[in-house]
């Protein structure tokens, strides 16, 4: 699916920023609401926001946004930790 969003030139020139960085920067906003409302993973929001996933977590952490994290996460970040037995 493609959306298509006008952004008036004068909001462009306020921020002083090019379209490509306008651009990143309103993929980034859309990933983080669609992310905090449960409606997309942080793999596809990192995918969609066009970011790493390091910038991702930490543009979430400097929000303050909480990341959901269950057991089984928790589970599977210390088998990683622990490395090959």
């Amino acid at each position: 699916m493609t959306l298509t969003v006008e952004i008036p030139d004068e909001v462009v020139q306020a921020k002083h920023l090019s379209p490509s960085a306008v651009r990143l920067e309103v993929r980034k906003e859309v990933a983080l609401v669609l992310y905090m409302r449960g409606l997309i993973s942080v793999g596809k929001a990192v995918e969609f926001a066009e970011m790493t996933r390091q910038d991702f977590e930490g543009v979430l952490a400097s929000r303050r946004i909480e990341r959901p994290y269950d057991a089984e996460e928790l589970e599977r970040d210390l088998a990683w930790a622990k490395g090959p037995v």
